[in-house]
């Protein structure tokens, strides 16, 4: 017998049949509506969907004393154990597969063409959902029960903006066009946000599957169904994931059933539901549709707890459901807090930053950044074409980030924030590769910017740090050479030559990284003034460079393990008598060595917190891959190497964390000279680090780990990249060295 409408089976003249009929007495409005059940059957089965077909409808109250339809006895099996007793793994496995995939077939019907254009409303979904069972549950309510309450309330206040939005039907160029920050959030996943079939208590025991076949024959129980977003069906589909609370032991049948072999985790099968419809992982607002389905088994459970004491329930459990609400209630609000686990990481004030005593002002921006980032950057990171031309969603999310005062942070003269304090925020930044152009807080922009804000005369200051502030420009910087050893940077031979009032420029340079952005117009060029009898540190200088310069040429774009970082780019650029004016110089001539010195200190902070981000995403990758993949019959989560790459990834980020902190404090109270060893130290440790961490991510991936389906590739390079860019690893180890040992050797004096 079915909960809500009495199901009978019916057998005459030899064949067998279903009966679905309304229940009797006093009902809630627009309920048990088994009419609309009828017309979905026939609409559905007219096109091969696996329903029982329908044979007659009969609105007539008289005949049997409420309305009633009738239709096929489907045989077959019903599993009303989501443990699936008595199957191997590899059979449970393939019948959740077989029950995801029915969704995702439903989700796909062109519901206009088989007559439904009018089934029900194609917009606000979420929001009628909510407003509904809020009266549904009020209607029925019999105790208070403050969870329900509270689950109501934060159901309403967080619905998502795009959620429900009517979209032309089965027209993917949709996508090309949503390009206002509004839609950002959903970008990845605006398939998931057209209009679909909703059938509304989807789960493995409202459907019927082969005698002997893991293929399902028969979906049933169409009571709720509704034009809608699918996304609360594959939500609704995954409740038992979240009925785990201590108290359900006992009670909810399926407490801790994912715990079987062969049953597949949450994450497992909502990934097999974006494969069957062509999308991409992880679904977005996952914690909304989860507390929104909670919300609406509570509201149906309380309704069959009501007609138990009115005495018209069907089902002979029906009073013992009293219980389970308040229960089921609470896992609704724990549900409205969790988040995705990819991005789980950004909701905690992890690490050392607990140790700090940050001013409020940074620990707002800190969670504005974070909601940025969850909000809109990394869901558009998988629909950014990276070419060699701007990218509108990223301009678009600039004007929204200098909207909500997220730009140029990493200037102390333009933040107000030291050095500490934007460390913080640039780990943050860290998480995604796009994040630091978004707050115009990237390389080698924000160098150039220290450069000019600290060391350039007010002509170049307005002619050229001002545009970069504002974000209308890109730059670049021009040291490293092709044709010396430039880890000895007084190796530089590209010469900057005086005359008159003009500077010549003769060289080649490479790794000039920003230069193939078609909005770089300026670049910062070191090269020799002096002659070979000047002191080495005395004899190179720095000139600004307009792009647009005849004589300027572009030879080729260098790629980083195989990636070319476009539109960015790190290019290959030749100097061909470039003349500038004399006042192009910055500081003056000989102060070359001076001005970068102070350029690398917080330049190094920057790259090290960032490469401290990535290291976090990619070890909350690693920990959700691990507790979602299954060899020799367990978790990868469960073997001892797995645990143990774990816990060292968590040692050496926190280490390399607090060596960061303490060289940016240092800055902060004694200058970037007085930092120069940790400097050193920390451009050691923290690109090692994350090297080390994202390849354990990338062990634990395996395949997936080295190809496109994941950040973890690049974010390898940049690691292994970072070791030699601003200076390899072995000069900053001898310079720690010799600094050690003189410290020593005076400490004993």
């Amino acid at each position: 017998a079915g909960q809500s409408n009495p199901t009978f089976h019916v057998a005459t003249g030899g064949k067998e049949y279903v009966m679905r009929k309304k229940p009797p007495g006093k009902l809630l409005p627009k309920a048990h509506m088994i009419n609309r059940e009828y017309r979905i059957l026939s609409a559905l089965h007219s096109v091969g969907y696996p329903v029982p077909k329908p044979f007659v409808y009969c609105q007539d109250p008289s005949v049997i004393g409420t309305e009633f339809y009738i239709m096929q006895h489907v045989k077959g099996r019903i599993f009303r154990d989501l443990n699936l007793p008595g199957m191997d793994p590899a059979q449970r496995h393939a019948i959740f597969a077989a029950m995801i995939g029915a969704l995702a077939k439903l989700h796909n019907i062109n519901w206009n063409k088989i007559g439904l254009g009018d089934y029900g409303p194609k917009s606000d979904y979420c929001k009628r959902q909510v407003s509904t069972w809020g009266r549904q549950y009020e209607a029925s309510k019999t105790s208070d029960i403050p969870e329900i309450d509270y689950l109501y309330k934060w159901l309403n206040n967080n619905i998502p903006k795009s959620a429900g939005k009517t979209s032309k039907r089965f027209c993917p160029t949709i996508v090309v066009t949503l390009t206002s920050c509004s839609f950002i959030a959903e970008y990845q996943s605006l398939l998931l946000l057209i209009t679909a079939i909703v059938h509304g208590d989807f789960r493995l025991e409202n459907m019927i599957f082969h005698p002997t076949e893991p293929r399902v024959i028969a979906v049933l129980d169409w009571e709720l169904s509704t034009l809608g977003d699918p996304l609360s069906d594959v939500a609704y589909c995954c409740l038992p994931y979240h009925m785990v609370l201590e108290e359900m032991k006992g009670i909810v049948a399926s407490y801790a059933f994912d715990h079987v072999p062969g049953v597949p985790t949450e994450k497992e099968l909502t990934d097999t539901y974006c494969y069957y419809r062509g999308i991409k992982p992880p679904l977005l607002n996952w914690n909304f549709y989860i507390a929104l389905s909670i919300f609406r088994s509570a509201g149906i459970g309380q309704g069959v707890y009501a007609r138990s004491i009115q005495g018209n329930a069907s089902a002979e459990t029906a009073k013992e459901m009293g219980k389970t609400i308040p229960l089921i209630a609470k896992a609704g609000v724990i549900a409205a807090y969790a988040q995705s686990s990819e991005y789980s990481a950004l909701d905690e004030s992890y690490g050392s930053f607990g140790i700090l005593k940050l001013s409020s002002r940074t620990l707002q921006l800190q969670k504005q950044i974070k909601d940025f980032l969850k909000k809109y950057i990394l869901p558009a990171e998988k629909n950014v074409s990276n070419r060699w031309t701007n990218i509108p969603i990223l301009e678009e999310l600039k004007i929204k980030a200098r909207q909500e005062g997220l730009w140029n942070l990493f200037l102390p003269g333009a933040s107000g924030l030291s050095q500490v304090e934007y460390a913080t925020l640039a780990e943050l930044t860290g998480w995604s590769d796009f994040a630091p152009e978004i707050f115009n807080c990237n390389a080698p922009d924000t160098g150039n910017m220290e450069v000019l804000h600290l060391y350039g005369s007010d002509e170049q200051k307005r002619e050229w740090l001002e545009p970069l502030l504002e974000g209308k420009i890109r730059s670049c910087y021009c040291m490293t050479e092709p044709a010396v050893a430039s880890s000895d940077a007084t190796n530089m031979a590209l010469t900057i030559t005086r005359d008159g009032d003009h500077y010549i420029v003769n060289g080649r340079k490479w790794w000039s990284s920003g230069a193939g952005d078609p909005r770089c117009k300026i670049a910062i060029v070191m090269g020799r003034t002096g002659d070979k009898s000047i002191e080495r540190h005395r004899s190179h200088s720095m000139i600004l460079v307009p792009m647009q310069t005849p004589g300027v040429k572009k030879i080729r774009p260098l790629t980083v393990f195989g990636y070319d970082d476009a539109p960015h780019g790190h290019l290959e650029v030749e100097f061909d008598n470039v003349r500038v004016p004399a006042s192009n110089i910055i500081l003056g001539e000989g102060r070359g060595f001076e001005i970068s010195q102070g350029r690398l200190g917080p330049g190094r902070i920057h790259h090290c917190m960032r490469s401290i981000g990535r290291a976090e995403r990619a070890l909350s990758l690693m920990c959700d891959r691990v507790q979602n993949r299954v060899a020799f019959n367990k978790k990868l989560a469960e073997m001892n190497t797995i645990q143990h790459h774990i816990a060292r990834s968590r040692q050496e980020i926190e280490q390399a964390r607090l060596l960061t902190l303490k060289a940016a404090h240092l800055i902060d109270t004694k200058g970037t000279k007085a930092a120069r060893k940790e400097i050193a130290m920390i451009k050691v440790v923290a690109p090692e680090m994350c090297c080390n961490v994202v390849d354990r991510a990338i062990q634990a991936f395996g395949g997936a780990g080295v190809c496109q389906d994941t950040i973890l590739p690049y974010y390898y390079v940049a690691g292994r990249t970072l070791r030699i860019a601003d200076g390899p690893d072995e000069v900053h180890l001898t310079t720690i060295a010799k600094m050690e040992l003189r410290e020593q050797t005076k400490a004993k004096l």
